[in-house]
């Protein structure tokens, strides 16, 4: 069982790490992502926080599959 957390966990951070980042490029292009200045807006404030969080728990699952997998 231990086996098979840490191979989902691995596949949860490989995921996550190949989605998010081409997810981002579509968001940061999108018209809604900057105003007329060319500022920033809340859509791409959220989607950015989103993302970070997204990829912050990419990086934990792939510490605690290798750790799993070590073990």
């Amino acid at each position: 069982m231990t086996v098979f957390a840490g191979i989902l966990l691995l596949i949860n951070a490989l995921y996550n790490a190949v989605v998010w980042p081409r997810f981002w490029k579509r968001v940061s292009q999108d018209p809604r992502a900057r105003d007329e200045q060319g500022k920033a807006t809340k859509f791409l404030t959220v989607h950015a926080v989103l993302i970070g969080i997204a990829l912050v728990i990419a990086a934990v699952s792939a510490v605690a599959a290798t750790l799993l997998l070590a073990a």
